[in-house]
């Protein structure tokens, strides 16, 4: 009868071996991604032409002293408000409705080319005139644009308001004043 088998002895690649089959694993990886790394490629030749690989690059390797000088910016104060705004200035512009705003954008660039067509005269419109040029329907319909506009302006927005830190308790102190 044989012997039973006591140990087993697991078959071990020489270095050469083990290279080899690394190398193989490579190759399949770069032909079964090619679209991706070609991409990938054109884009760090881009970024390469613009000067960014060698700012990220800069950056990476200064980390600590890129982030020591962020960290002391944003320290000051003015900074913070700086960030603090432009953070609710990027919330706020979702809210603007592009569709209502873009007519009135319109008329407003109108008015600035009629505007810079204007020659610059020393003409002063008297009173008579102010009157009579409000029959003028264009005139008269820039003015009730702009009475609606103010009194969208004036209506009261505090529910709405989002930033309600110290700065709104300051407001409504000075109002009740």
């Amino acid at each position: 009868m044989a012997n039973a088998i006591n140990k087993i002895k697991k078959l071990e690649l020489s270095e050469e071996e083990k290279r080899k089959k690394e190398l193989m694993e490579m190759q399949e990886a770069l032909v079964d991604n090619k679209s991706a790394i070609l991409e990938s490629l054109k884009l760090m030749r881009h970024m390469e032409d613009k000067g960014i690989l060698p700012l990220l690059n800069g950056l990476v390797g200064q980390g600590d002293k890129v982030l020591n000088v962020f960290v002391k910016a944003t320290d000051k104060e003015e900074n913070t408000n700086a960030l603090r705004n432009l953070l609710l200035m990027v919330g706020m512009l979702g809210t603007i409705n592009v569709k209502e705003l873009e007519p009135i954008l319109l008329k407003m660039n109108r008015g600035i080319e009629r505007v810079a067509e204007q020659k610059d005269t020393d003409k002063k419109t008297g009173l008579f005139e102010l009157l009579k040029s409000l029959r003028d329907p264009e005139v008269n319909r820039a003015i009730t644009l702009m009475l609606t506009f103010l009194k969208g302006v004036g209506e009261e927005t505090g529910h709405k308001e989002k930033n309600t830190g110290q700065e709104s308790d300051e407001r409504a102190e000075i109002k009740n004043r």
